[in-house]
């Protein structure tokens, strides 16, 4: 029996893609419901928090202190902007 690895990872590499997909949606859902301030006891809004806030945290200390002078969180952008460049590279990888 012979191993296919061509199709081997491209079908890992699917299902990583899918994953950071999925990820991103969870952080742009995570973005949407802060915005109309919700209960933090809520077990939806702890398992959005417990499973954004780790990146966003170290994207949050990586960020210089003049984009926090505007008031705005720019954090989840740039997350989904990374994810979405993890992606592309992730297309674009041939066997």
């Amino acid at each position: 029996m012979d191993f296919d690895y061509p199709n081997f990872a491209a079908g890992v590499i699917g299902i990583v893609r899918s994953l950071l997909s999925v990820y991103m949606w969870v952080v742009i859902i995570r973005v949407l419901i802060s915005w109309i301030n919700p209960d933090p006891y809520n077990p939806i809004v702890q398992v959005l928090r417990g499973v954004t806030d780790p990146p966003l945290n170290a994207l949050r200390r990586l960020l210089p202190n003049a984009m926090w002078q505007t008031g705005l969180d720019f954090s989840p952008l740039i997350l989904i902007v990374l994810l979405q460049v993890i992606m592309l590279l992730l297309d674009n990888i041939r066997f």
